[in-house]
């Protein structure tokens, strides 16, 4: 509608009403004896020009194009063809009333143009649709807000035809009804009166009520209002325009629900997590309760069994009622959460037998199914008064149900790998340091991967013979499942390489070696061209060094690792100049030792290159930190330093490099607690060394272990002086143990071996192995070390140490003071000698 034809719309008269219409009054012959000022609007004609005249001068009978006389009367509503005074044409509707009478007046003739009452009929066309088929409902309101006229489609809202409740207000159609579009009033009677008062017309306002016909459904209607008044500008009502769109507005929420869920399904690789988040999405909006019920083998990781899912062990993870909506109630254990039962025939029970949705009334269960096996059930609960479930919204819940499964799937799969990493990497890496004698240990482990939990950095504290101690350090190309597998090989390797009791150099050239042949196996195998599981092993590095407490010595060697930290009680740290060897694997050049005295107190700190170097930061300024955190209080506990280390170096969590940090404070081993002696290899060294070692242990207290330390000192000095050359060397060490350790120049390792009955020898190194707890053989630069230790007796233990009771400790049985015959029991094996006096099992005389 346009500004200049307001007016003339605002008119119900139609364009053929005389009050509008060009009007012509003809007598008996057709002849114009009057003419309307709306006639020569139309035609141009002016009055005196067109009166006294045949109507056949300006409109023609026939049909538009011919120009025929007028020789037969009009009989209705027709389409002619009129001429303008200035000749052009017009194509007219026309229609003719006769006048009663015995004047000379004998009909009436109106015309307009043809357009004009097309128009006409349209508008009327659009009112008839308007009142009676359009889905829009339609009302008018009086300035006192009752109802006074609709269209069909309101009558069908209110399931009544309006004469039975004209005259009624509006708020009393709608009880319960108000506007959910902010920022306008909330009642209807309010936006009514607003919009008669102001003229202010409202355009989609959203109002929600339960209309008389469905008062059991909530419905939400699109509305607008505008003010009503007549031609002259009387306001006499408000017509109100309505149009239900609750299946769109449920499509919109169901679109919303989507979207909400995809904000919070799959953000989480925890279980519990991906359950809760389908009832916070869901409730209330959706549902008045929703619950989750998962198999406990999902809980654990594990997939299902495919087979009767109906007799699947379920336990309630998940649960939120409208109830709980703003409070967030505190989940009990899972662990404490009692398994979910269902009756027989109960929609649960139905949906666990058929794998398939169930919906019973205002109830409806969706499986969570992964593949072919089924993860759980999720149930979602309407309150008594609120509508079932249609088709969109069990749809709804069945995309909602399998993006659920999905998050918990990848959730339970990582629940799974996540506890064989940790597995893996509490059988990788040392899960208690065992006290030492040589040194106090702290350490931090964090790796890069820490979802999983696992990395390429390990360290170790191996206890050696002697009282001394390993200790080691090192890098494994890469993070994750891979690197922490690589990291297992090496530290087991390196782990056997030092029982060995291996020199550092020595120790990492064995080393070197196995990890050259590892890596040309790998790349010899099937599969490996195209890299997919190239060997990690090559290219990494690794810190070893030995501390013996006794000497303060330590010895170390590096394959392409980052020098120790170095911090002496009273000096400044320091970075040892360790050569460099190059990194396992890569070979051609050796590996070079350093050896430097560690005064009691010396702090000594190994770490991998993840903790002092960074994107942002090169490995010289982390060093520079990681030492003055080393030198900063030289009596803060272990745990304390590592820590602030960590802290310092690493203020955002893990770098992108996995992190191992060592801490080793030294210890010394005092004169009183060690015993050495140097003897001639002559043939009364054995008894000579019975008698040094008696006295000594007697000084000691230890008494009680005389005899079986007699007759171990006494079987392999015998065996030093028979098989090897030069002096020998004696020491005895009281520490958590009694160790025993005779050193000569000889290069030649003792076996074990078990002697007949007709062997003259060979039963000394025997005797021995089941006196002690353990014994072995270490090479030196000037010969070889053998070595044993004996448990301490109980009231000589030290209270901290984790010591079980042991099982070869020798029962001797005498009559009468020190008799020929001595007899002693150690797990399976009895032996019984009968040594003279000086001469050793091995028949030496002492």
């Amino acid at each position: 509608m346009t500004a200049g034809n307001t007016e003339r719309s605002a008119d119900f008269r139609g364009p053929l009403d005389v009050t509008w219409a060009a009007t012509v009054v003809v007598d008996a012959q057709d002849t114009v004896i009057g003419w309307s000022p709306a006639a020569t609007r139309l035609l141009g004609h002016p009055a005196h020009e067109i009166v006294g005249r045949p109507l056949g001068m300006f409109l023609s009978p026939g049909p538009p194009g011919s120009t025929p006389p007028l020789t037969t009367p009009f009989r209705g509503n027709e389409v002619r063809v009129a001429r303008h005074r200035d000749g052009h044409e017009l194509i007219v509707a026309a229609t003719v009333c006769p006048l009663p009478g015995a004047g000379t007046a004998a009909r009436v003739l109106v015309m307009t143009e043809l357009q004009d009452l097309r128009q006409w009929e349209s508008r009327l066309a659009l009112l008839h649709g308007l009142t009676t088929r359009s889905p829009v409902g339609l009302a008018i309101y009086d300035n006192d807000l009752r109802l006074t006229w609709c269209n069909a489609a309101f009558e069908d809202e209110i399931g009544r035809p309006l004469a039975e409740f004209r005259g009624t207000r509006a708020n009393e159609l709608y009880l319960d009804g108000h506007f959910v579009t902010q920022g306008h009033p909330p009642t209807l009677d309010a936006v009514l009166r607003h919009v008669l008062d102001t003229g202010e017309s409202f355009l989609d306002l959203h109002f929600q009520g339960r209309p008389p016909s469905d008062p059991e459904t909530d419905h939400l209607w699109s509305c607008a209002y505008y003010r009503l008044q007549d031609p002259d500008g009387h306001v006499f009502g408000v017509c109100e325009d309505t149009f239900d769109i609750s299946d769109r507005f449920k499509a919109q929420r169901r679109l919303a629900l989507l979207v909400e869920a995809g904000r919070g399904i799959g953000t989480a690789l925890d279980v519990l997590a991906a359950a809760e988040t389908i009832p916070e999405v869901a409730v209330p909006e959706f549902a008045t309760t929703v619950t989750v019920d998962l198999s406990e083998a999902v809980l654990e990781g594990e997939m299902p069994a495919p087979g009767d899912a109906a007799a699947m062990s379920l336990i309630r993870v998940a649960r939120r009622s409208a109830a709980d909506v703003g409070r967030r109630p505190a989940p009990a254990p899972v662990a404490d959460r009692p398994p979910v039962r269902y009756p027989a025939g109960s929609p649960q029970d139905r949906c666990l037998s058929s794998g398939g949705l169930v919906l019973d009334e205002t109830t409806l269960v969706v499986p969570l199914r992964a593949g072919n096996s089924s993860l759980g059930l999720v149930t979602f609960v309407r309150g008594v008064r609120s509508a079932v479930f249609d088709g969109g919204e069990v749809a709804l819940a069945d995309e909602l149900a399998a993006r659920t499964a999905v998050s918990i799937d990848n959730a339970r799969r990582f629940t799974r790998e996540r506890a064989a990493s940790l597995v893996l990497q509490r059988q990788l890496l040392p899960r208690h340091v065992p006290e030492q004698s040589a040194v106090d240990v702290a350490y931090r482990y964090l790796p890069t991967d820490a979802m999983t939990g696992v990395g390429g950095d390990w360290f170790d504290v191996i206890p050696l013979s002697g009282t001394r101690v390993g200790l080691v350090v090192g890098d494994v190309v890469g993070h994750g499942l891979q690197a922490a597998a690589t990291m297992g090989r090496l530290r087991t390797t390196v782990r056997a390489f030092a029982q060995m009791d291996l020199d550092p150099v020595e120790l990492l050239s064995r080393l070197d070696d196995l990890v050259r042949q590892s890596a040309e196996e790998q790349w010899g195998g099937a599969g490996s061209a195209d890299g997919a599981h190239f060997d990690v092993t090559t290219g990494a590095t690794c810190l070893y060094a030995v501390y013996d407490p006794v000497s303060r010595r330590c010895v170390m060697a590096r394959a392409g690792h980052l020098p120790p930290a170095v911090v002496p009680p009273r000096g400044e740290p320091s970075f040892p100049d360790l050569p460099a060897g190059p990194p396992l694997g890569l070979g051609g050049l050796p590996f070079e030792p350093l050896e430097m005295e560690l005064p009691a107190g010396s702090l000594l700190a190994l770490f991998t290159d993840g903790l002092v170097e960074s994107r942002d930061r090169d490995i010289d300024h982390g060093l520079d930190i990681l030492g003055h955190v080393l030198g900063d209080d030289r009596r803060t506990a272990l745990g304390e330093l590592c820590d602030r280390a960590v802290e310092e170096l690493l203020p955002n969590g893990p770098a992108a490099d996995d992190t191992a940090l060592l801490l080793v404070r030294t210890r010394e081993l005092g004169a009183s607690q060690v015993a050495e002696w140097k003897l001639d290899a002559e043939m009364v060294a054995p008894g000579h060394a019975r008698e040094l070692t008696t006295a000594q242990l007697h000084r000691w207290g230890l008494d009680e272990l005389s005899f079986a330390t007699e007759l171990v000192v006494s079987e392999l000095v015998t065996n030093a002086v028979r098989y090897a050359e030069g002096p020998l060397h004696v020491r005895l060490i009281r520490d958590r143990t009694l160790l025993c350790e005779i050193a000569d120049t000889g290069h030649t390792s003792p076996h074990l071996r078990h002697s007949g009955e007709d062997d003259e020898g060979g039963r000394g190194l025997f005797i021995v192995a089941q006196l002690v707890q353990r014994w072995g053989t270490r090479y030196t630069r000037s010969g070889k070390t053998l070595w044993t230790e004996q448990a301490l007796p109980a009231d000589h233990r030290p209270l901290t140490a984790d010591r079980r009771p042991q099982v070869c400790r020798p029962a001797v049985r005498r009559a009468g003071g020190r008799g020929p015959r001595s007899t002693w029991r150690t797990r399976s094996v009895r032996a019984e000698v009968s040594p003279p006096d000086g001469v050793g099992a091995s028949g030496v005389r002492g």
